[in-house]
C-alpha cells in the first residue's frame, strides 16, 4: 500500500475549507476530486467560466493538451482562467495539465495554447506514448518515503528557469516543480492511494485557506 494511503479518512469539508476547483473537461479529475475531499477541501468541477469563482485555487488533470486547449478555447474558458491565473490563483497541473501551465512546448500544434505560469520547456509524450507507460518511486524534497508516480504519455521537462524549485526528478530530469503559486507534476499522482503532492499543493496556499487539521 502506497505511503500515505489511510492516513486520512474522508470527511465533508467544513465551511472554511479551502475551494479548490478540478478542470473537468478531460482526464481523471474525478480522482483529483476525491483525493482534495479526502484531505477535507471542497473540490467542485471546473466546466465552465461561472465555475471559477469564489475559487482559492484550480487543479489541472491530465488528459491530451492540444485537446484541452481546444476545448478550454472554444468553451469560452481559457482566456478568463488565464486571467486568473496571471493574477495569482494558484495552480496544480499533472500531465497534461503540466503542459499547459509551461512557457513552452516544443512540439506543440500552432493553434495550441499554453498559459505561461512556469518558466519550463516541455516536449509533449516524451517519454513515449501510451504503450511506454511507467512506474517508479521518487525522492520527492522533504518527503522521507519515496512517492510510488504513475508516468502515462507523460511530458519531458527540456528546460527548467532558474527560479523553479525543482521537487522531484527523475532519471535527472525534473517531474514535479513548483514556480511561486504554480505546481506541475509529469505523473499522475492522482491514481494512486497517496494524496501527499495533493497535501504538498494544499500546504502551499495561504494559511487562510488551509483546512483545519492540514500539517
Amino acid at each position: 500500500m502506497p505511503i500515505g494511503a489511510g492516513e486520512h479518512s474522508a470527511s465533508p469539508a467544513d465551511a472554511a475549507a479551502p475551494v479548490v476547483g478540478v478542470l473537468a473537461l478531460q482526464g481523471a479529475f474525478d480522482r483529483h476530486r476525491r483525493h482534495l475531499e479526502s484531505l477535507g477541501a471542497h473540490a467542485p468541477l471546473v466546466r465552465q467560466a461561472t465555475d471559477l469563482d469564489h475559487l482559492d485555487a484550480i487543479v489541472i488533470p491530465g488528459g491530451e493538451s492540444t485537446t484541452m486547449s481546444h476545448l478550454l478555447t472554444t468553451g469560452g474558458l481559457f482566456d478568463e482562467l488565464a486571467a486568473r491565473l496571471t493574477a495569482g490563483l494558484p495552480v496544480l497541473g499533472t500531465c497534461a495539465g503540466m503542459i499547459l501551465c509551461a512557457s513552452a512546448v516544443l512540439d506543440g500544434r500552432d493553434d495550441q495554447r499554453c498559459f505561461g505560469l512556469i518558466d519550463l520547456t516541455v516536449r509533449r509524450n516524451g517519454y513515449g506514448r501510451q504503450l511506454e507507460s511507467f512506474e517508479a518511486d521518487l525522492e520527492i524534497t522533504g518527503e522521507t518515503q519515496p512517492f510510488h508516480a504513475v508516468f502515462i504519455r507523460a511530458p519531458y521537462v527540456q528546460h527548467a528557469g532558474t527560479d523553479v524549485e525543482v521537487l522531484a526528478t527523475y532519471e535527472g530530469i525534473p517531474v514535479l516543480a513548483r514556480s511561486g503559486p504554480c505546481t506541475v507534476a509529469a505523473f499522475h499522482p492522482e491514481l494512486t492511494d497517496d494524496t501527499r503532492v495533493h497535501e504538498m499543493f494544499l500546504r502551499s496556499l495561504p494559511a487562510a485557506s488551509l483546512p483545519t487539521g492540514t500539517p
